[in-house]
């Protein structure tokens, strides 16, 4: 409602200023076309009355000059009177004909006008975007609402102790999570709708250079017993090509992307696998048949048991431990809003693929690797652990001396300024310890006298 009142009232102040400046147009013109009308000084009769005739009598009007004596020659010092004569004249006053600094015409208010029309189209698209979001968040949760209560014994969970809002919330204008945990497995599933951002007009116009679509992402949260030792991803060869960098399990485990023609797959996707057999066992026939019929909505699957999130970018704050990692399998599908008016229609397409998210959480239960392929994994684990150590190394060493030069410099001011006897057995101590440090290392031996 704040929103209508602030566009109301910047209409109705444009509108006044405009009326008024035209009311004042008018004015001035009405002002010029008044009639200049000359005083009649004849009294209508001639003749003059004894009574006007006696006052005249009676007044005398003194016509002194108040400011004669400017003329005086003698109080001046080069007084002109040549020029005090041509002066004497009546000076001519030409009055200069102004236009009137106002304007009447609407086309002089083309920056104000769409200015006011920006406004107005920002609202307009907020308030649309806004509750066109809504409206698909909404249709989600009805569509998915009796499934996920099926395989959850909570659903909807606001994370206070008295559940209050049972549904979806609402982290943005285009964000919405619900969490659902009560599950054999599994810890919890965490479902983020991340919506276009259609309530804001910048992000609506980028749409034409950049276009995104309306996600549905759902992270499980596997418990530690129930998946074993490897990381695989399935993705669009542009989504994988953005994890393979951002994402530090990807970057690290399996860097190598295969295409997905090698399994089976249609070419729009890529493979990550650190371990070959955990590929052909995830992608067997019906799988595969699976992820083709709905290529155009699945964007990735990521399975991991050292899932950190993404890699840290910042180069110049080093870590000193090793990251939190988690076993996580994560699913991205996209909604086909474009293709569908219907909003429903669109939800539903996907509505088939929240049940292939429970098998796939089956599956990877039972899933248990090789000797050999868990051998390799743990190598592959401890090489990281290893890098890591190093580097952490190094900078803990450049970290330690740094703070020693700083702990050196504060105690030399601090002699310094109590006492110079001090000061120069300090400087005494240091220059014998440079020597020592320069002068090279001799052994001494002791030989025995026979």
């Amino acid at each position: 409602m704040k929103y209508f009142l602030v566009i109301s009232l910047s209409i109705l102040i444009c509108l006044a200023h405009c009326k008024f400046e035209i009311e004042e147009v008018d004015e001035f013109e009405e002002f010029e076309e008044l009639p200049r009308t000359e005083p009649d000084l004849k009294l209508k009769d001639d003749s003059t009355s004894p009574i006007l005739e006696k006052a005249e009598a009676e007044v005398t009007v003194e016509d002194d000059d108040e400011f004669e004596h400017f003329n005086d020659e003698e109080e001046f010092e080069g007084f002109d009177t040549e020029r005090l004569h041509v002066d004497d004249k009546d000076p001519k006053i030409t009055i200069a004909s102004v236009p009137v600094p106002f304007h009447t015409k609407w086309s002089n208010y083309i920056m104000e006008t769409l200015l006011i029309v920006g406004i107005v189209a920002y609202f307009a698209n907020f308030f649309y975007g806004r509750s066109k979001n809504a409206q698909l968040a909404d249709l989600w949760f009805k569509t998915h609402k009796s499934l996920l209560e099926d395989n959850f014994s909570l659903v909807g969970d606001d994370g206070k102790i008295e559940i209050e809002n049972s549904g979806l919330i609402k982290e943005t204008e285009s964000t919405y999570t619900l969490w659902c945990s009560g599950r054999t497995c599994c810890e919890g599933m965490l479902v983020e709708l991340k919506f276009i951002k259609r309530q804001d007009l910048a992000s609506m116009l980028n749409q034409f250079l950049r276009p995104v679509k309306d996600e549905v992402q759902i992270k499980v949260d596997m418990n530690k017993e129930d998946m074993d030792t490897f990381v695989f991803c399935v993705a669009s060869k542009k989504t994988a090509a953005r994890y393979s960098k951002e994402m530090a399990d990807l970057s690290v485990f399996c860097p190598e992307r295969k295409p997905g023609a090698n399994y089976g797959l249609t070419d729009s996707f890529t493979v990550h696998s650190e371990l070959a057999e955990v590929s052909s066992s995830i992608l067997d026939a019906k799988t595969v048949n699976y992820i083709n019929k709905y290529s155009d909505v699945i964007d990735c699957l990521h399975f991991s048991d050292r899932y950190s999130g993404l890699k840290l970018t910042d180069e110049t704050a080093v870590p000193t431990k090793l990251p939190a990692v988690k076993k996580v399998l994560i699913f991205t599908f996209t909604i086909p809003t474009d293709k569908y008016a219907d909003p429903q229609e669109a939800i539903s397409t996907i509505y088939p693929l929240m049940s292939f998210i429970f098998q796939c959480m089956e599956r990877i239960k039972r899933l248990r690797i090789s000797k050999e392929a868990k051998i390799k994994a743990e190598k592959n684990r401890l090489r990281v652990e290893e890098a890591f150590l190093k580097t952490t190394h190094a900078a803990r060493a450049e970290a330690a001396a740094a703070r020693k030069e700083e702990k050196k410099k504060l105690e030399k001011e601090r002699i310094l300024k109590e006492d110079p006897e001090k000061q120069r057995k300090w400087e005494e101590k240091e220059m014998k310890r440079q020597q020592r440090k320069k002068a090279p290392r001799m052994k001494q031996l002791k030989v025995k006298s026979m």
